[in-house]
């Protein structure tokens, strides 16, 4: 029986995509609600999630990203964005929709949502931005596992202007700010030069330190 760990071990940085070939959609309708579900700070979900396909987008974003091959030959682009500051309108918002969710307003709750506004407000919205994107990056996990475990490849990318892809997306005016992009796809037969080395990682005797 194959083990999640398994598909964690096949799982690579993928540097050469087949362009011919596409994600199916039920693959992908699972990852990006992987994405959905992720766990964050307070339950805010400060992030949103872009998945590209529009080829002419996607060059845009290879230009100011290295010339990186993979965000064209890639099958869809994910662009993960987060909050350029929690706002009390946006805290408000997350708050009020679990109080829907749920059906009743818990007094406990509603003394925490204060107590984060102060916290968000103190913080200031550079502040607020760092922690949005921290958050973005969970996500970034949970996409990254959910492909392993569709035996979908994909390869996290730091490498692009965030400023450019902004302006190309057309962020700012969302009130969001690019932080990490993620190609999702099929690794080509030939010319990956990473494809059949070995993965290392170091030892679990020097990785993990158990505090009894």
């Amino acid at each position: 029986m194959t083990t999640l760990n398994d598909k964690l071990a096949w799982r690579y940085a993928t540097k050469k995509f087949d362009a011919s070939k596409v994600v199916p959609e039920d693959k992908l309708e699972r990852i990006i609600e992987a994405v959905r579900l992720t766990a964050t700070s307070s339950g805010l979900q400060p992030f949103e999630l872009m998945v590209i396909t529009n080829a002419e987008i996607r060059e845009k974003i290879r230009a100011v990203a290295w010339n990186q091959a993979q965000i064209t030959d890639c099958s869809h682009l994910m662009v993960f964005a987060a909050w350029d500051d929690i706002t009390p309108d946006r805290v408000n918002m997350m708050f009020d929709l679990t109080n829907e969710v749920r059906g009743f307003r818990n007094e406990g709750w509603e003394n925490y949502r204060q107590m984060l506004l102060g916290i968000v407000a103190e913080r200031g919205t550079e502040g607020n931005y760092q922690s949005a994107a921290r958050q973005a990056y969970i996500a970034l996990g949970s996409a990254m596992i959910a492909a392993a475990f569709e035996e979908v490849d994909a390869t996290p990318m730091e490498g692009f202007d965030p400023a450019a892809v902004d302006e190309i997306l057309g962020l700012k005016e969302k009130g969001l700010r690019s932080v990490i992009i993620l190609p999702l796809g099929y690794r080509a037969d030939e010319g990956d030069w990473l494809v059949n080395l070995k993965k290392v990682r170091r030892s679990r005797e020097n990785f993990v330190t158990e505090i009894k």
